[in-house]
């Protein structure tokens, strides 16, 4: 690693941010959160600290997202979250301002993408590369994107499902839907709310659905206790939830994520959907590992569905790739500062 300018890698995403250091891997995996006072604007805490405040904060403190949906929602927020993550991660070679590659969704604007650039350049980068994720997904996963062969890959993360197939290093085509694990909590907050008249919160959402959530029903359901609020006393209450509750509760959203794979597959041109049906959808992201979303895939388009080893860092991993090869990777790096 040259002294005089660090590299960095960075997956902004819009509940989590990853940073990797070339030679020493991801070195920071925190919440995408932000706490700002709001009688000086100050921030209090980010990331994990930040998380751990979200619905439990008096009105004087705010716990923002700065990313929505893969993009910057609220910049100012976003630079800060930035500059404070590039810090750290950097250490003592916090002197030297950084090369950062960061990633974004597939359907990004112009506009959007260049957002995030300035974010990073104004948090403290050098220069700033931004490449699409599900490019970087498919580097990540190891997919050997350069051959002359048609690869298809599903990235969904917290804000966006990003769909793409991949050959000779470019996307041929691709999608990216603002459905992803975020409204799957949000679709069990609901769902908890409408059947058991009990008031829950994200974070308690997103516990159900790793401890029990499934894509398909089971036939041995887990279970799990949820503490939360009585919608018509108020009080404090209890109760059960077992896998197919889940299941009925996220229908919809699933739904919606097998539709956006199924317009790529549709827009694929014949001769690489021959070569999707041999290999099948390589699939990556924290909501990929969702129990028997291959398989609900596999069902509703006829293509297998396998989960890419560790899925959830694929992206964060592939930014480290592209810094240490950035002109094999030229034709997928979209923008520069």
């Amino acid at each position: 690693m040259s002294f005089i300018s660090p590299k960095l890698g960075i997956d902004l995403g819009t509940t989590t941010t990853l940073v990797y250091v070339p030679e020493k891997g991801i070195v920071l995996n925190e919440p995408s959160v932000v706490a700002v006072s709001l009688e000086d604007r100050k921030i209090l805490a980010v990331g994990a600290d930040a998380k751990g405040m979200i619905g439990r904060t008096p009105d004087t403190i705010v716990a923002y997202r700065p990313m929505k949906d893969g993009v910057i929602a609220n910049y100012h927020v976003t630079e800060l979250m930035l500059a404070y993550y590039m810090k750290k991660a950097l250490g003592r070679l916090n002197l030297f301002k950084p090369e950062v590659v960061l990633s974004v969704p597939a359907g990004v604007t112009s506009t959007e993408r260049r957002a995030v650039v300035e974010a990073a350049v104004k948090a403290g980068a050098k220069t700033a590369y931004v490449i699409k994720e599900p490019v970087l997904a498919a580097i990540g996963a190891g997919i050997p994107i350069q051959e002359p062969r048609g690869h298809i890959i599903t990235d969904i993360g917290g804000g966006t499902i990003d769909v793409a197939v991949i050959s000779l290093g470019g996307i041929v085509a691709s999608t990216s839907v603002k459905c992803a694990g975020n409204r799957l909590d949000r679709a069990i907050q609901d769902f908890v709310k409408k059947q058991r008249n009990m008031a829950i919160g994200e974070k308690t959402a997103e516990e159900i659905k790793i401890a029990v959530g499934s894509a398909l029903p089971l036939e041995e359901e887990l279970t799990v206790v949820v503490k939360g609020r009585d919608v018509i006393s108020g009080l404090p209450q209890t109760t059960e939830l077992a896998t197919n509750d889940i299941v009925r509760a996220v229908n919809k959203e699933l739904r919606e994520m097998v539709q956006a794979i199924k317009y790529v597959l549709q827009e694929t041109p014949p001769e690489l959907a021959a070569d999707i049906i041999d290999r099948g959808i390589t699939m990556t992201g924290g909501t990929s590992q969702l129990r028997n979303l291959g398989e609900l895939i596999f069902r509703r388009t006829g293509v297998h569905g396998t989960l890419a080893e560790h899925a959830p860092l694929c992206v964060a991993r592939a930014t480290g790739i592209a810094l240490t090869h950035l002109t094999t990777y030229k034709r997928s790096v979209t923008a520069k500062h």
